[in-house]
């Protein structure tokens, strides 16, 4: 299992790259929002 840090690194970069102009494309915006509210959801599963 990751550790709390590593994934609260990725969960922050995924948040810019979904801000970012350059991600404009519909699928990979969905993608990241998926994966974005995944990690979301573990970081609170871990914490409760």
């Amino acid at each position: 299992m990751r550790d709390e840090a590593e994934i609260r690194e990725q969960y922050e970069y995924l948040a810019e790259q979904l801000e970012s102009d350059d991600m404009n494309h519909e699928g990979v915006r969905q993608m990241f929002t998926y994966y974005k509210r995944a990690l979301g959801w573990t970081l609170e599963e871990e914490h409760i």
